[in-house]
């Protein structure tokens, strides 16, 4: 596999989450009778977070990402970096998913994000430079 079939694949895996996401607000609007707005419903406002964080962070990181692989980043790296960005996403909408206070699948997905976005735009900045 190449790096940028590598990152192809947390494109597509990152994109699978996000549409499962989008459908988690569906079927809690559904749920909560609300179609516009969040209409003060804890589970709906819970479940828009989660997309958006979501929506948030993983354009940004898959374009660094794809960028990292097009300027001859290794595949191990690009295969490192985003599979933390897809575990840390993944672990974010389970522990925010399940509730609004603190979690151990909020906090780790939170910072594997965190990791996963300042390794990748550290690893473009170094393949730029060096």
């Amino acid at each position: 596999m190449t790096a940028i079939e590598a990152a192809g694949l947390y494109a597509a895996l990152c994109l699978i989450l996000m549409l499962a996401l989008k459908i988690n607000v569906g079927r809690v609007r559904q749920a909560e009778r609300v179609m516009f707005g969040d209409g003060e419903k804890e589970p709906l406002q819970r479940a828009q977070r989660v997309q958006g964080n979501a929506v948030e962070d993983v354009p940004v990181t898959l374009v660094a990402l794809v960028s990292l692989a097009l300027i001859g980043g290794p595949v191990w790296l690009v295969h490192s970096l985003g599979a933390t960005l897809f575990l840390g996403r993944v672990l974010h909408a389970i522990g925010l998913g399940g509730s609004s206070g603190g979690s151990f699948g909020r906090m780790w997905g939170t910072l594997l994000s965190a990791i996963a976005m300042l390794a990748t735009a550290l690893a473009c900045l170094w393949f730029v430079i060096v």
